[in-house]
């Protein structure tokens, strides 16, 4: 009994040294393993239990990072309810491919109609397959720039954006930006263009832009670069979340 204590804790100090977590799991691999399995197979299915548990850590590290308000899936979402994307599309985008492809995503539609919701699924789509996202609100983006700008750190702040691969800008509508916010924003999505994706989220049709940013020229140039490799979504449609409203009311 008190080898086998001894061996425990042994392989627990390899284990903490080498920093392979799992392989304090020996024994369940063991007892999952047929009598007749080689000693290779037996440090086969360790390592791919190590692997395993590396890529979920790292997963829920670029979750955790991204920054997300909360944390939404395509599957919560009831895609026949879109009069104008199909649900061929939703599927394909939530594939990611059109990150590894440098394209954007651009969600136009009234309050209450998912926008959000598939901005965030998006995201945690493209973390578990091992890329780097961010969210930002576009108030929130603009604020931290013009942050960065004031305390000397703005250029670090834009290298970790460019090196984003999905960067997403949600409620691009609710505030006008003044010149600084305008030029650092557009610098930002500009820097982007055919390196890195984004996806922005707005209620405003493009002809409404010039309502956010006081340079018309730049808001030529700016949906310019977001919709040139771009998925342009009409999310137009009954606003869910008034819907739900008017149900539970009628229920009460």
């Amino acid at each position: 009994m008190g080898n086998i204590n001894l061996n425990s804790e042994t392989i627990a100090m390899y284990s903490k040294q080498l920093r392979t977590p799992s392989f304090n799991r020996y024994e369940d691999v063991i007892r999952q393993l047929d009598n007749d399995k080689s000693y290779e197979q037996f440090l086969i299915e360790l390592l791919k239990l190590e692997s395993l548990s590396r890529m979920e850590s790292s997963q829920k590290r670029k979750i955790n990072a991204a920054k997300f308000p909360y944390l939404k899936t395509i599957d919560e979402m009831d895609l026949s309810r879109y009069d104008h994307v199909s649900e061929a599309t939703f599927h394909e985008l939530a594939s990611c491919d059109f990150v590894s492809k440098r394209q954007n995503i651009v969600m136009i539609g009234n309050t209450g109609r998912g926008k959000t919701h598939f901005s965030i699924a998006l995201g945690i789509k493209a973390c578990m397959q091992g890329m780097n996202v961010k969210f930002y609100t576009a108030a929130n983006l603009s604020n931290e720039l013009i942050e960065a700008m004031e305390y000397k750190r703005l250029l670090k702040l834009e290298r970790q954006l460019a090196k984003t691969d999905l960067l997403i800008i949600d409620e691009a509508s609710y505030i006008t930006f003044n010149r600084h916010q305008s030029e650092l924003l557009f610098k930002v999505i500009a820097d982007r263009a055919e390196k890195r994706s984004v996806i922005v989220s707005t209620n405003l049709k493009f002809s409404e832009w010039t309502t956010l940013f006081e340079n018309e020229t730049m808001v030529v140039a700016l949906i310019d670069r977001l919709t040139f490799r771009s998925h342009v979504l009409n999310m137009n449609g009954v606003s869910f979340r008034s819907e739900h409203s008017k149900e539970n009311d009628s229920s009460n």
